[in-house]
């Protein structure tokens, strides 16, 4: 039996990093992965990097077989630079196979060559997460369903899509593939899209969406899936109506849980919340002495910005001050990327107002920044909630061209306690949207 002072489980962004910076200070790793088309994790290979490279392609006009092939030359060389940056290193060894607990301290791993039980001092599980694919009649026996990376492998476009969820994933897709040219159809459960955010921002991007040509279909329940020679049935509820649409496909986008089944953490004692997700504590170690979870799988945000923070704290635990820990997290913006994006951090005003808090909001309109006419897409709003009394912002909600960037400064703001009013006096270049902060808080 093998022993390491390190085992990493999973070639996500936190355990790649961390790979990389035990091995850079001559820690001994075994990174193990079992599938090297996701070297470097979900991120790069079948999440943020590939789907924003489509999203941009289609806003350019780019057609869809073409943009697939950018993106699968994009993905391909990210997949080999990540993969180097820690197989190169003298200290890390990157094993490609499966992997499973045995126990508490054993793991064992299943590759062409046979099976072997492995031990380390420390073991470090991320594995990320998994799409949820619900019981529904039909919905596994279908030739025509997919989820967001299989979606993302279909090299023709399907110019009849019907996506079943209006989540963050299925509303990027809505959008991209509206924008490529498919005839899309949302199914979903809920009253709205974005219930999270602003409602007036939601209901504004909801409007925007259908003018791009996107159906929704709220309130419904999708009961039924079948291959027909057309393509495929969807049989939904609504309103206790029975309806059916022919489709071309069927993306499933209901939301992702901890990827798990493989581990066999029923031999473990390893504990599991409620979602199957593992339980952490403050420095993301598991209740088992020298495990940690790191990423989608410990059921925080799944967002890879997040996972390489989880990465520093476990980093500073291990070679640091021992200072870092979930409960001083730097706050952190969301972003989901339709047309325009639309980026949140914070508070929103009704949540300000649950909690009692001493505020005025402040809004303007996307069209009245130059840059947004420049670029040619003027369409949204910018809403903030001050605090009214030393001005610092307790959340801001951003519907317009870039931003995504713009929000990481607004974070920044945030975290460094600077009021708005110093962002409404900074001098900024021209034409930009971040100039849009002049404007925004002018009133204050």
């Amino acid at each position: 039996m093998k022993h390491f002072e390190n085992i990493i489980i999973g070639f996500g962004k936190a355990g790649k990093t961390l790979a990389g910076s035990l091995a850079q200070h001559g820690h001994e790793v075994l990174l193990i992965e079992k599938d090297e088309q996701m070297y470097g994790g979900t991120c790069i290979n079948v999440a943020c990097l590939p789907t924003k490279n489509m999203i941009i392609n289609a806003q350019r006009g780019v057609k869809y077989d073409q943009a697939i092939g950018i993106k699968n030359q994009l993905t391909t060389k990210l997949r080999n630079k990540n993969y180097h940056k820690v197989a190169d290193l003298d200290a890390a060894t990157v094993l490609n196979a499966d992997a499973e607990f045995l126990d508490d301290q054993t793991i064992q791993v299943t590759d062409d060559s046979g099976k072997e039980q492995l031990t380390a001092d420390r073991i470090f599980i991320n594995t990320g997460a998994t799409p949820i694919i619900p019981a529904i009649e039909g919905i596994h026996a279908s030739k025509h369903v997919f989820a967001s990376r299989e979606m993302l492998d279909q090299h023709q476009l399907n110019q009849k899509l019907v996506i079943l969820g209006s989540g963050p994933i299925g509303l990027e897709f809505a959008s991209m593939y509206a924008q490529f040219g498919s005839q899309v159809h949302v199914l979903s459960s809920g009253a709205g899209i974005l219930p999270q955010n602003e409602p007036e921002v939601a209901q504004m991007a909801l409007a925007d969406m259908q003018a791009d040509g996107i159906d929704f279909t709220f309130g419904a329940k999708l009961v039924k899936v079948a291959d027909v020679d057309q393509g495929v049935a969807l049989t939904y509820l609504k309103d206790g109506t029975k309806q059916t649409i022919i489709a071309d496909a069927l993306l499933v986008a209901t939301g992702r849980r901890a990827n798990i089944d493989d581990l066999h953490l029923d031999r473990t004692t390893i504990q599991l919340g409620d979602r199957g997700e593992i339980l952490v504590d403050d420095q993301l170690k598991t209740n088992v002495a020298n495990i940690w979870a790191l990423g989608d799988v410990n059921g925080g945000p799944q967002f890879t910005y997040v996972s390489l923070d989880d990465f520093r704290i476990v980093n500073n635990q291990l070679l640091g001050d021992q200072t870092r820990t979930l409960a001083n997290r730097p706050i952190y913006p969301r972003t989901t990327f339709l047309h325009p994006a639309l980026s949140s951090i914070g508070l929103t005003e009704k949540q300000a107002q649950t909690q009692g808090l001493n505020y005025q909001v402040v809004t303007m309109a996307t069209a009245g920044v130059p840059k947004a006419n420049v670029i040619g897409n003027p369409r949204g709003m910018y809403k903030a909630v001050i605090d009214h009394d030393t001005k610092e912002i307790l959340g801001m909600t951003i519907y317009a061209e870039e931003a995504y960037e713009t929000i990481n400064l607004i974070a920044l703001a945030m975290q460094q306690h600077v009021p708005a009013t110093v962002l409404r006096d900074q001098i900024y270049s021209h034409p930009t949207m971040t100039e849009a902060l002049n404007d925004v808080f002018a009133s204050l």
